[in-house]
């Protein structure tokens, strides 16, 4: 399969990866299109169809947060290059995705590069409730769905008890219509975007693999929505 590469990684990621490292984001700008956008959705495409176990969670308790997700990125899509109407939404691919707001996270997983977490506090913590992931970095949505925020990184070394509580404090502290976003950096052997299970090769290590982590509350429905952009360059 050809790899799925941008030609180059933006700009903007260039600064410190360090987790959180969070810096303030455009209030529109948790969404964005770049050059690798067609190939992406093909792929998207391909996995909601055939593997909809493994990419997409929306059972009927998230509806009305995928619902608000969904009408916050179509205000947003038409400054991107999309055309929208009532129940239409054109793509810069030139595809035409039907609107279905019964099954909102599904009509965006079809329409937008992102990855789309839909997290809500649950006590102490954030809980993941839905979410369509088609390009995960080393983890599977059926894994991490209802769990809170420490348990789904409880592989990650480096997520010890103080990055979590600084994380738990972005999500309480995230304000509506200021969100905020980083990124990561990692190196993998193989370009495969779709990777629940990280593929190793040794010490070969030509890809860069980033993600733009963006960070945004819900206006009505308070639900906090993890965004991840992912960006994949030969090194």
């Amino acid at each position: 399969m050809t790899p799925i590469l941008q030609n180059a990684l933006p700009d903007a990621q260039s600064g410190d990866p360090r987790l959180p490292g969070t810096q303030p984001c455009d209030p529109d700008g948790w969404l964005c299109v770049d050059d690798a956008y067609a190939a992406q959705l093909a792929l998207r495409t391909q996995l909601i169809g055939t593997r909809p176990d493994a990419v997409l969670y929306e059972p009927e308790s998230t509806r009305d947060a995928g619902r608000e997700v969904l009408d916050e990125a179509l205000k947003i899509l038409p400054d991107l290059g999309f055309e929208v109407s009532q129940d239409t939404v054109v793509c810069p691919d030139g595809r035409c995705v039907q609107i279905d707001r019964d099954a909102p996270l599904h009509t965006l997983g079809h329409v937008v590069q992102e990855d789309i977490c839909i997290l809500q506090k649950q006590g102490k913590e954030h809980v993941l409730i839905g979410a369509v992931l088609c390009f995960p970095a080393n983890w599977r949505l059926a894994e991490k769905i209802n769990r809170p925020l420490t348990t789904i990184h409880d592989p990650v070394d480096e997520y010890d008890a103080n990055i979590a509580r600084r994380v738990q404090r972005l999500f309480d502290g995230v304000r509506t219509g200021k969100p905020l976003w980083r990124f990561n950096k990692l190196y993998y052997s193989d370009a495969d975007l779709h990777q629940p299970y990280k593929k190793t090769d040794g010490n070969v290590t030509p890809y860069i693999r980033t993600e733009r982590q963006c960070i945004l509350r819900m206006p009505r429905t308070d639900t906090v929505i993890f965004m991840i952009h992912t960006f994949v360059v030969r090194e």
